[in-house]
């Protein structure tokens, strides 16, 4: 796949569906993080709540 075909399928979304895909994205970061120690299973657990949270999200 192409940049703009990438591109062109990411405009074609709608907002709530590119939210979705962000939130995702950000729990994969978080669980990354968590992975290598990077943070602790207490900062994973409040930062995915709260993102969770304020994405809207169940």
């Amino acid at each position: 796949m192409t940049e703009n075909e990438s591109t062109g399928k990411w405009d074609d979304l709608s907002h709530e569906e590119k939210n979705h895909l962000l939130y995702l994205k950000q729990k994969k970061l978080l669980e990354t993080l968590l992975a290598h120690h990077a943070i602790s299973r207490a900062q994973y657990e409040k930062s995915l709540h709260d993102l969770t949270e304020k994405m809207g999200e169940s």
